[in-house]
């Protein structure tokens, strides 16, 4: 097994990388991104479906909606991070 030297050098280097990063995220939690706000006709429009298939999706809990007064809202990123989670595999070929 050969030996690794590690230098001052290369110390300093990661020093500075680990700081970099930590900077990164105490930027992302001091400033968080501002959420992407989409109304239902906007999210019927996005993902081309129905008014039917939207409040279906909407009671059955599979997609989270927020009520403000009398409008409904909905956070277009986790719309799409539920889609990629959802992603099912390739069909088995018949039709």
């Amino acid at each position: 097994m050969a030996a690794t030297i590690i230098t001052t050098e290369d110390l300093m280097e990661f020093k500075e990388d680990l700081l970099e990063e930590f900077k990164k995220l105490m930027v992302e939690h001091t400033h968080p991104k501002p959420k992407n706000w989409i109304r239902s006709s906007d999210v019927r429009k996005r993902y081309e479906i129905s008014p039917g298939t939207l409040h279906s999706l909407r009671s059955r809990n599979i997609i989270p909606s927020y009520k403000v007064g009398g409008l409904l809202f909905y956070d277009a990123e986790e719309i799409d991070q539920i889609i990629l989670d959802n992603k099912v595999g390739p069909l088995d070929g018949t039709v």
